[in-house]
């Protein structure tokens, strides 16, 4: 019973930073049931990544175009401020002072959303000339580990990465060199971008269960790059 009454006290900080903007009982809740925390945590790694599964399944424009839009967007968000800064700083009065400061938030959303990009096209740490020689019962247990470590990794990124976007947005830190953007609004992509990342994986290791059975190629060679 403790941690659904953890779960609890949680779900009531939500609601408080929701429609009062009062992150502190958040901030309260997590540190007073952190057993708690990554029993949900899991729940949302799990839960959330097989609705995003589904999302992908029935709307083919996120399954093809989400992650990319983000990332072209965030990177040329990065190169416009950049060169905007360097045009200031050289030629007119100067640079405004959050110029320095946005494009590392800016690049923490393309790494994470393409992390999850790359998932889906298998370029992260495949080892693919070793497993292609395995037998299938080898190469399917190495893909069934491949979806375990990544849903393990996703889960502790969700549950650390959301611990601190609550800190953040508890004590109120603004973006430096600004005085009305916060820190949270970025940090709280982190978390999302894992949540896509799992619905990535559970896509994969469904593929490759219905590939086995099938007796279907399991393992190919992937591009870094390329497209699935």
């Amino acid at each position: 019973m403790g941690w659904f009454d953890g779960m609890g006290a949680i779900f009531g900080g939500i609601s408080d930073w929701i429609f009062n903007n009062d992150a502190f009982g958040m901030a309260d809740a997590l540190r007073q049931h952190s057993g708690s925390v990554w029993v949900l945590g899991l729940l949302v790694t799990v839960l959330g990544g097989l609705a995003v599964m589904a999302l992908y399944r029935r709307v083919p424009f996120f399954e093809n175009y989400l992650e990319q839009t983000v990332m072209v967007a965030s990177y040329l968000m990065i190169g416009g401020i950049i060169f905007a800064g360097v045009v200031q700083r050289f030629y007119l009065s100067g640079q405004p002072p959050w110029s320095t400061t946005l494009p590392p938030f800016l690049f923490l959303i393309m790494t994470w959303v393409g992390c999850s990009y790359n998932v889906k096209l298998r370029t992260h740490l495949a080892f693919a000339e070793f497993r292609t020689m395995m037998p299938p019962a080898g190469q399917i247990a190495c893909l069934v580990l491949d979806a375990v470590l990544w849903l393990g990794f996703a889960w502790v990124v969700i549950v650390t990465t959301a611990w601190k976007t609550v800190e953040a947005a508890a004590n109120f830190r603004f973006m430096a060199g600004t005085d009305s953007v916060m820190q949270w609004w970025f940090l709280g992509t982190v978390p999302l971008a894992f949540v896509l990342l799992s619905g990535r994986v559970f896509e994969n290791l469904f593929n490759d269960l219905r590939n086995f059975r099938e007796g279907n190629t399991l393992i190919e060679q992937a591009v870094i790059g390329g497209d699935a």
